[in-house]
C-alpha cells in the first residue's frame, strides 16, 4: 500500500512537474499539505482528491505530463493503453433512459454491474452518488466522469469503465454550463491506478471532434472503436 504522507519531490513527480513549481502551489495554498520541521509534506488522499478535481481543467500539456508522471510512478511503459482494456460491451449504452442527475448514476452503476466486476453494489452505488454530491464531475464539452472519492478494492473485483450516452442531455453542473450527455464512470482499487485512468480519459476527451464522434456513434461496438482508436493517438502523441 502506498504511503499515506508524500514529499514535495513525490507530488512534483506524480504531476509531471518540478519542485519549485509544487513549492510554489504550496506557499500561496492552492494545494492542500502541511509544514512539518520547516518542509512541506502532503497527504496522499488530499493530493489525490485535489488533483482529481483540478484534472477536468487541465491544459492539454498538463494532462500529457501528468499522465507521464503517474506512468512513472506506476512503472508502466510508455506506449501501454490502459482505457482499452477497461472496454466492455455490455458496459457501453448509446440510450441512457434516465433524465435526473442520480437516476443517471444509479444506471451507469447498473451498466458497471453487467461487467461481473462488482463485488458490492450498493457500496460502489453510495460512493459514486457521495461523490457527486460533494463536487460535479461534469467537465466541458457536455461531458462527465462520475467515480468515487476513493479506491474500492472491496467493492470491485477490478477496475471498471462505463461509457454512455444520452440523447437528452443531463443537468450535471458542467462548468461551461452545458448539459451533459457523454458519461465515463470509473472506479479502480487503488489511487495511483485511479488517477492514471482520469488523466488518461480526461487527455482523450481534450479533443472535440473526437467528442463529436461518440456523440454520433450508432452502436456500442463503435463507440468502442473510436474510444481505441483515440488512445492509441493520444499515446503517440
Amino acid at each position: 500500500m502506498p504511503h499515506r504522507t508524500m514529499t514535495i519531490q513525490d507530488v512534483a513527480k506524480l504531476l509531471g512537474s518540478d519542485v519549485h513549481r509544487v513549492e510554489r502551489l504550496a506557499k500561496r495554498g492552492e494545494i492542500p499539505c502541511q509544514k512539518i520541521g520547516g518542509q512541506f509534506r502532503f497527504n496522499r488522499a488530499a493530493i489525490t482528491e485535489w488533483l482529481q478535481q483540478k484534472m477536468g481543467g487541465m491544459s492539454h500539456d498538463h494532462l500529457a505530463e501528468v499522465d507521464a508522471g503517474i506512468t512513472t510512478q506506476r512503472q508502466t511503459p510508455e506506449d501501454e493503453a490502459i482505457i482499452t482494456p477497461l472496454l466492455r460491451i455490455e458496459a457501453v449504452s448509446t440510450n441512457l433512459g434516465s433524465r435526473t442527475k442520480n437516476s443517471t448514476l444509479r444506471e451507469l452503476v447498473a451498466l458497471a454491474e453487467k461487467t461481473g466486476l462488482v463485488l458490492a453494489l450498493q457500496a460502489l452505488r453510495e460512493a459514486v452518488i457521495h461523490r457527486e454530491e460533494l463536487c460535479s464531475t461534469a467537465i466541458e464539452r457536455g461531458v462527465a466522469i462520475p467515480h468515487p472519492r476513493r479506491p474500492l478494492p472491496e467493492a470491485i473485483a477490478e477496475p471498471i469503465l462505463v461509457v454512455a450516452r444520452t440523447s437528452q442531455g443531463i443537468a450535471f453542473g458542467a462548468p461551461d454550463g452545458r448539459m451533459t450527455t457523454l458519461f465515463f464512470l470509473t472506479a479502480s482499487q487503488d489511487d495511483r491506478h485511479h488517477l492514471h485512468i482520469l488523466a488518461r480519459l480526461c487527455r482523450m476527451l481534450r479533443d472535440e471532434k473526437f467528442v463529436a464522434r461518440l456523440e454520433a456513434a450508432e452502436t456500442p461496438g463503435e463507440m468502442i472503436d473510436l474510444m481505441k482508436q483515440r488512445e492509441l493517438e493520444v499515446i503517440s502523441e
